[in-house]
């Protein structure tokens, strides 16, 4: 009996796995330097109703800031300190690029846009230091 109910249910399970495995290959290949260029691209396009031609260059730019970015996240051989560097220094050439595709408009509805996400990460940050630190302390009066 238990045989019967197991064997439809181990075949169903098998035939189901590769069709599982073939979405999850679908959704690797969207994190690439082009994935990504093209999901930040489209989501300023939404946000900043882009024209075709600024989109193309908006994924231009997002493409090489992205590419540029990999590269220096993934060189050993840099401290940690001047990969930071590095990156800001990225951050504020992409913001410049920007800057000559968008409208005045567009520019500070996307920087205003920054803001928000730079400002909600700073309070994540804040969040999680202080969890640390009464974990600390609770861990120090133990």
């Amino acid at each position: 009996m238990k045989t019967a109910i197991l064997l439809p249910l181990f075949l169903v399970i098998i035939a189901l796995s590769p069709a599982r495995a073939q979405q999850d290959t679908s959704h690797s290949k969207r994190w690439t330097v082009a994935g990504r260029a093209d999901k930040m691209s489209d989501k300023l396009k939404r946000e900043l109703k882009l024209t075709s031609a600024q989109n193309a260059q908006i994924l231009a730019i997002n493409t090489d800031i992205i590419h540029r970015t990999d590269s220096i996240k993934h060189n050993s051989a840099l401290p940690q300190k001047e990969k930071m560097q590095q990156l800001q220094g990225l951050s504020t050439e992409r913001n410049q690029r920007f800057k000559s595709v968008l409208t005045a408009q567009q520019y500070k509805k996307f920087n205003d846009w920054n803001m928000q996400k730079k400002e909600h990460l700073e309070a994540k940050m804040d969040r999680k230091a202080a969890g640390k630190s009464k974990i600390n302390s609770a861990n120090t009066n133990e």
